[in-house]
């Protein structure tokens, strides 16, 4: 029994089950590289977007002055969220005083709600499409393995069948069976490496959030910028009416 070796051949000897195995395989590689595509481009846009931003907020002469613009425009970032937001806050109250529920226990105590509300609402955003990297990652070798099993099994069946058992009849086939574990790999190791990396982008990103919503929390109650992580201290006016 003469074999034509390679994945052809073993693609047109499998069963259902072989085809299921690779179809699972080959879900998860797509799903693994469009979101590895797709969040690389959206954070290296938002990287941009956050610097732009970040230049001209620490450039305005004052508050107003950014609420005026982020007025102007949407806002492209969650630096601008968030700044936005607490002085959007800091307006209401102090045209309409602190008399809303949201509001109650002062304006410290409401802009440190609202400003780790947002932090919260980034991180669960940039943690979208983690489950399916880590589900790849780790499960991928294994779906892998099974194919090879299943594969070695029906490899050694027909072989045993034929009457045929000598090593370069066994060593064929059970080699092609094998590609399924290669598949499996080829699958998980960017997955991980993509996970990886996005896991240390996101620890990177939100502590730098966290950071301004800190200067920004400072700005805003007591009139003046603190020491950021970028060692910039600077003291900015909050232009008051009347």
């Amino acid at each position: 029994m003469e074999y034509s070796l390679g994945f052809a051949h073993f693609l047109s000897n499998t069963d259902m089950l072989g085809r299921v195995v690779l179809s699972c395989l080959g879900a998860l590689s797509i799903a693994s590289w469009y979101l590895i595509v797709t969040k690389a481009t959206a954070n290296i846009l938002a990287r941009r977007r956050a610097d732009n931003f970040l230049k001209q907020f620490w450039a305005a002469d004052s508050l107003l002055e950014v609420q005026s613009a982020l007025h102007r425009r949407p806002a492209d970032s969650a630096f601008a969220e968030l700044a936005r937001d607490a002085l959007d806050a800091a307006s209401d109250s102090e045209k309409h005083g602190m008399q809303k529920l949201a509001a109650a226990g002062g304006l410290g105590e409401f802009l440190t709600r609202l400003l780790r509300n947002g932090i919260d609402q980034e991180a669960a955003r940039v943690e979208h499409g983690l489950t399916v990297l880590a589900s790849a990652g780790s499960a991928a070798p294994y779906i892998g393995l099974f194919g090879t099993v299943w594969g070695i099994y029906h490899a050694l069946v027909n072989i045993g069948l034929s009457g045929q058992s000598t090593l370069d009849k066994v060593s064929g086939p059970v080699g092609e069976a094998l590609i399924m574990t290669a598949l499996g790999l080829a699958v998980a190791i960017p997955a991980v490496l993509a996970f990886n990396a996005f896991n240390r982008r996101n620890r990177v990103w939100l502590a730098r959030l966290d950071a301004f919503a800190h200067d920004l929390y400072t700005v805003i109650t007591l009139g003046q910028k603190s020491n950021s992580s970028a060692g910039e201290t600077r003291q900015l006016q909050i232009v008051k009416k009347g």
